[in-house]
């Protein structure tokens, strides 16, 4: 049984939805992503920034699990993923 004061190691994970189809079914897998979804153009875009993320990672040094929000928010513009701002009235769904 494990020691109940053990720390877990921590694990992380991008997950790519395509929205948009053109009737195929894509899926690709990596050590820390999924991407699933999308048409030929979108789940290549997809690809192509989860590899560049993991490069950036690599080049500092580290996994995802072991990033902050922040830098990963800033690993994330660099790569040009843009945050978007949630609607007005702070939730989702308004």
């Amino acid at each position: 049984m494990p020691d109940s004061g053990s720390k877990k190691k921590r694990k992380a994970i991008l997950l790519g939805v395509g929205f948009d189809s053109d009737g195929h079914k894509r899926v690709t897998r990596g050590d820390n992503f999924a991407l699933v979804g999308g048409t030929e153009e979108t789940h290549e875009r997809m690809t192509e920034t989860a590899i560049k993320i993991n490069e950036k990672l690599k080049s500092r040094g580290k996994q995802l699990e072991q990033v902050s929000h922040d830098e990963f928010n800033d690993i994330a513009h660099e790569v040009g993923l843009k945050k978007l701002k949630p609607p007005k009235g702070g939730k989702a769904g308004d």
